[in-house]
This record gives structure tokens, C-alpha cells and sequence, in this order.
């Protein structure tokens, strides 16, 4: 059974300051991770978390995993923004982007962030319209095919739109050595959500290796090594959470197998986690506001797929609390569904709960990571406040909740409204 985080009195007292439906964060339990991760990684000495930040583009966020020793792992040019406003510089960003507009490789450079290039022609790109090769570059890796771990398919990386062939990673060193590249890394992301102690081992073979063979046939410095995300999270209460100080030693053991016989033993490791960063330490607090009984029973919250987008485009299981009522049976079966104009807006489909009453507070689990992010403004909806429980127990405002004033503010409305 998965326990909140915020009891129902908190939560009770939440709601008179902020009206639900809104994402709540969880400070001590974001800390206590950032810290476990670093501690199964500390073998390395200059390993680094890059906090993905597309996963939750909140800077007081950001602020905190700073503090815990993270830098920022950006895709675009407002959160290479965002970076900045917290305070990061040089290599305390990377810049892992693809189809880059020029604007945000201008923005990466004039920040001195780690450029991560995604494409080999990318580099002509940045060196015709920048002119200024930086000493460190990052080049991503897509082995393609399939990506297995003991014969179980993972995912295609050959289906992905990301990364270098093996080919082009030896043309791409050459080619950025000869613009005056001194450092390099390298950097693969093959499979999404894996639940698996074996993800990171299996990974970091096949990237160990490969920055093996493409030193020994361009001489480049492989300075780090980046194994990007991927390490899922229990959404479901019957799975076993990543035990991260099993992956942390895997790693390390195929680090003294691979890298070290090499003469490669200085090389960092580097990651990009996201998911396994916030995901279980953020939920969507919604309101139940309608009860419908037709060929189903129906439970309207006040939230919808605009404040989480993850059931109704991927499909994805969210574990949900009826707050107050954990220890009732869980013997009324409902569709729990937002105002969307669209019937997949479904935050569960005949997932059995409690008995849920109007004025009920629901708690939609494990929303830390990709939930306000992929939030948007279909229907006229607006995007939900962020809140963030302080390890004192009070509550910070970190992004107020939008209004019709942010929804038109885009608009030239010059003499409609009156």
C-alpha cells in the first residue's frame, strides 16, 4: 500500500490557503534521495547528478537539488533560463537538446554549459554559426536495434530519433578534435521506466566499452561518461523500488572491469535522472466535485488531464488515495475522470476505492516528475499552483495557480473585452 507523504490534516489545512486542485512537493524526502544517489556513486570522485530538468521546471526545485550538489540537465533555451537564475555556470549544465534551434546552442554557449550534440551534423551547425568550438563536448549514442537486458527487449533505440551511429561517433571525434576539442563525453539514453537493478550495469558496458574503442582510435580524452535516465519508479503499490545502491556498485563493478585494465580509471560518471529524482515525491491533490452513476460510476474531480497528462496519453497507472479513508475496503469500483471535452480523460478506469463522497480530497500519487510539466491548456483549462511541504512541516507557494488573465495575455484582445 502506498502511504502519502502529507496527512489528511495537513492537507485539511492546506486547502484554506490554497485551493485544490494543485501539485504538492515533498522537501525532505527530495533531499534524502538526492543524498542517497550521491552516496551510491560515491566510489566515483567526481560523479554528478544532472537533474533533468524537463521533468519539473520548478527553479525553487532546482534550488534544492542545487544545494544537494546538482547541477541541470536542459533540452531547451527557458530552462538553460532557469539554470542561470538558480545560479549554475560552466559544467554545472548540460545541454542534452535535439532539432536545436540556433538561439538555444547561442544561449548553452555563452553560459559555458556541456554541449551534449545529438547529431554529427549538428556540429558543422554550431561551428558555423558560433565559430567557437568549446574544449568539452558531449556526443549521444543510439547503438540502434533493440536494447535488451537477459533477452528481455527494453526498448528499440533503432526506432529513436536521438543520437549518433558508432560510426558517426568516430567521425564526430575526429571532426571536433580537429576544431580544437581537448575532452569529450559520451552519453546514451536506451530505455524509459526500467525497473531493473541491471539498467545502469547494462548500460554502462555498452558506453564503457565503446568509449574504450574510440579512444584507441582517435587518442580523444573520454573525460566522462553520462548514463542519462531512465531508472523508473514504483507506480504501482505492489512493485519494489530501484534499490540505487545495487545500481551504484553494478556500475562501479563494470567500471573496474571495462574502463580502469583501459588506463581509463579517471573517467566521471555522470546522471541525468529526472523520474527517480521527483516522481515519488510530488502528488496532485484534487477535490472530488461530482458523483455520476450511469452505465459506470463516475467520480468528477476538480483536476483533469491538463494537470496530469501521463493516464490519459500514455495509459499510465497512478496510485490514488481517498485521504482520510486509507483503512476503509476498497470495495466501490469507479472511473476517475476531470472536465476535459475528451473521454480519455481518465485519471483510472475501474479502479476499485473506497466509497468517495462529494468534498472528498483525492491524492493522485507519484507526480513529481512529468506531471504540472506536460501540463497545458486544452478546454481553457489552467494549470494548478505548485506548493512545496517544507521538511518543517509548513508550505512554500513555489507557482501560483494560472487565471483567465494568463490564458488571454498571449492574445492581441485589443477591444473585445470591455
Amino acid at each position: 500500500m502506498k502511504k502519502p507523504f502529507v496527512t489528511l490534516e495537513q492537507l485539511q489545512e492546506i486547502v484554506k490557503k490554497y485551493p485544490t486542485p494543485f501539485h504538492l512537493y515533498d522537501e525532505k524526502g527530495i533531499r534524502e534521495n538526492a543524498r542517497r544517489l550521491k552516496q551510491a556513486f560515491a566510489w566515483n570522485k567526481e560523479f554528478k547528478e544532472y537533474f533533468a530538468v524537463k521533468a519539473t521546471p520548478n527553479p525553487i526545485i532546482m534550488k534544492i537539488l542545487k544545494e544537494e550538489g546538482c547541477g541541470a540537465d536542459c533540452s531547451s533555451l527557458t530552462e538553460l533560463m532557469l539554470a542561470d537564475a538558480i545560479g549554475l555556470r560552466g559544467s554545472e549544465i548540460m545541454f542534452s537538446s535535439n532539432v536545436t534551434p540556433l538561439e538555444d546552442f547561442q544561449l548553452a554557449h555563452k553560459l559555458n554549459a556541456i554541449i551534449n550534440f545529438d547529431d554529427i551534423t549538428h556540429i558543422d551547425f554550431f561551428y558555423r554559426h558560433i565559430g567557437d568550438m568549446p574544449e568539452t563536448v558531449c556526443c549521444r549514442y543510439n547503438p540502434g536495434g533493440d536494447f535488451k537486458i537477459s533477452n528481455e527487449i527494453m526498448d528499440t533505440p533503432g526506432e529513436a530519433k536521438y543520437g549518433f551511429t558508432r560510426q558517426q561517433l568516430t567521425e564526430g571525434f575526429k571532426q571536433l578534435q580537429r576544431l580544437g576539442v581537448k575532452h569529450f563525453g559520451l552519453h546514451a539514453f536506451l530505455a524509459s521506466n526500467t525497473k531493473t537493478n541491471d539498467y545502469y550495469p547494462v548500460l554502462a558496458e555498452i558506453l564503457f566499452k565503446t568509449a574504450v574503442e574510440l579512444n584507441r582510435e582517435t587518442g580523444a580524452h573520454i573525460a566522462f561518461i553520462n548514463l542519462s535516465g531512465g531508472i523508473g519508479i514504483p507506480y504501482h503499490p505492489d512493485e519494489e523500488p530501484v534499490d540505487i545502491m545495487a545500481v551504484g556498485e553494478g556500475v562501479r563493478q563494470v567500471y573496474e572491469k571495462v574502463l580502469v585494465p583501459a588506463g581509463m580509471g579517471d573517467v566521471a560518471i555522470y546522471t541525468e535522472l529526472g523520474r527517480f529524482m521527483l516522481g515519488p515525491y510530488g502528488c496532485l491533490v484534487a477535490t472530488a466535485i461530482h458523483k455520476k452513476e450511469i452505465y459506470k460510476n463516475y467520480i468528477g474531480l476538480d483536476a483533469c488531464a491538463a494537470n496530469l497528462m501521463r493516464p490519459t496519453m500514455y495509459g499510465a497507472y497512478h496510485h490514488i488515495t481517498v485521504m482520510g479513508k486509507e483503512n476503509e475496503p476498497c470495495d466501490h469500483k469507479y472511473d476517475i475522470t476531470g472536465g476535459l471535452c475528451e473521454n480519455n480523460d481518465k485519471f483510472a478506469i475501474d479502479r476499485f476505492l473506497p466509497k468517495i463522497e462529494v468534498g472528498d480530497l483525492i491524492l493522485i500519487h507519484d507526480t513529481g516528475a512529468h506531471g504540472f510539466s506536460m501540463g497545458y491548456n486544452y478546454n481553457g483549462k489552467l494549470r494548478s499552483a505548485e506548493i512545496l511541504l517544507r521538511e518543517d512541516g509548513s508550505t512554500q507557494l513555489i507557482r501560483r495557480a494560472e487565471t483567465p488573465v494568463d490564458y488571454f495575455a498571449t492574445l492581441d484582445v485589443t477591444g473585445l473585452f470591455k
